[in-house]
């Protein structure tokens, strides 16, 4: 794969506490130039960024973030706002202390829920792998490919770590055939982000991958 093609499976990312619009317009204006698969960022800047964008960039945003402990009612409120605001993809974080409890089946529903609000749009759900035991890993599996979300996605990038190829192949080994893998938290080279895609991933959620890319075309 040519070095600048990484960037197509790339979800371009600006999720700091901190972050002002006029971060989030360069992080636009660089997600257009190298063509990512969209622009990932807080809720508040949905409805700016997408008009910035219009058709040009898809628009992604986050939904329970970074803890999942919201009630349902709270994120699927949070969704359909995102999605009035004009996103086009949704990253929702599961609530982890039902998984702890093993309640899977309010897991599912609460995923259902949100799907339900998604309807056509793209809905990824963070399991935050680094909190999770490898049968709860297995199950979360399950659990996300019977909700009929979209995507499993492994982090936030809050916690204490982020995605690591162990997961992303168990990820491969134990999702449907319709259910796709985000890799996201700590991708630090062009050659990581190469290996998680040959291992079963479909996208990639980082900040680093456009940078390092503009810093190989200036060299």
């Amino acid at each position: 794969m040519e070095k600048r093609e990484l960037a197509h499976y790339v979800d371009h990312t600006q999720l700091a506490q901190t972050a002002v619009w006029a971060d989030i317009e360069k992080l636009c204006d660089e997600a257009i130039r190298f063509e990512t698969a969209s622009v990932c960022i807080p809720p508040s800047y949905v409805k700016q960024a997408k008009e910035y964008v219009g058709e040009k960039m898809a628009v992604c945003t986050v939904i329970g973030f970074p803890n999942g402990y919201n009630t349902t009612a709270v994120k699927e409120f949070e969704t359909r706002q995102a999605l009035e605001d004009g996103a086009d993809e949704i990253d929702m974080v599961i609530n982890l202390g039902w998984v702890k409890d093993g309640r899977y089946d309010l897991v599912e529903e609460e995923i259902r829920t949100l799907k339900n609000a998604c309807g056509e749009k793209i809905l990824k759900v963070i399991i935050e792998t680094c909190l999770l035991t490898e049968e709860e890993k297995i199950r979360m599996c399950e659990v996300v490919t019977a909700s009929g979300a979209d995507f499993i996605k492994t982090s936030t990038g809050f916690s204490k770590a982020g995605a690591t190829f162990e997961d992303i192949e168990l990820f491969a080994k134990h999702v449907g055939e319709n259910v796709k893998i985000k890799a996201a938290g700590g991708i630090s080279s062009l050659e990581d982000a190469e290996k998680f895609l040959e291992l079963g991933a479909n996208r990639l959620g980082t900040s680093r991958i456009v940078r390092l890319l503009e810093a190989e075309e200036q060299a």
